[in-house]
């Protein structure tokens, strides 16, 4: 049996004790889905509904999210979705660099085996940790190329909450995504140069 599965990462995750949020977790969320995705969605961290059920985007933003990938034609279980983090952070903070660092290897471990056509980053600190990107709203919608691979910017869901306008913009971007991932079935024998 392979040393490096989603179940073993998922139970590795589970009991990790490599940063100090896993203090304070009550549940590790390693993240869920299809483990063939063509499109892989990174966030930030759980939140609260996620601590306690231990599954990603449960709460108010995933319910947003979920919603959001019904109109562009998925469901969950046709993608893949996981935070860059895999503990909640107190009051739901912005993770800190160590706690970045010390997940990393997870979600890389993750990336390599499900091995998306597209890797959705919802919201800045994905970016940020990502592709060392700033600013997501001056971003958002494009799809870029980085070590081979590519990525889809838009809006963390939970922004919606804050800002109601945004909702529009990222079910669009959904959208978008789909239409992006299309385009690239229709060109597989094509090069990664095709599509940048």
């Amino acid at each position: 049996m392979s040393k490096n599965t989603l179940e073993i990462i998922a139970d590795e995750v589970r009991k990790c004790t490599l940063c100090r949020l896993s203090e304070g977790r009550t549940n590790a969320v390693p993240g869920e889905g299809d483990g063939f995705a063509k499109i892989m969605f990174i966030g930030e961290a759980p939140g609260r509904s996620e601590d306690q059920q231990g599954r990603p985007f449960v709460g108010a933003a995933g319910k947003l999210l979920t919603e959001a990938l019904q109109e562009a034609g998925l469901s969950r279980e046709d993608v893949f979705i996981t935070n860059i983090v895999k503990c909640r952070p107190p009051n739901n903070r912005v993770p800190k660099e160590e706690e970045r660092s010390a997940c990393k290897p997870y979600l890389e471990r993750q990336i390599a085996l499900i091995n998306p056509k597209i890797i959705c980053i919802l919201g800045r600190t994905a970016y940020e940790s990502l592709l060392e990107g700033g600013s997501i709203t001056s971003n958002r919608g494009r799809l870029v190329k980085h070590n081979n691979r590519f990525y889809f910017l838009t809006v963390h869901p939970a922004a919606i909450i804050y800002n109601p306008e945004l909702k529009t913009i990222f079910k669009n971007d959904l959208v978008n995504l789909v239409n992006e991932l299309r385009k690239m079935e229709e060109k597989k024998g094509s090069t990664m140069e095709d599509y940048v």
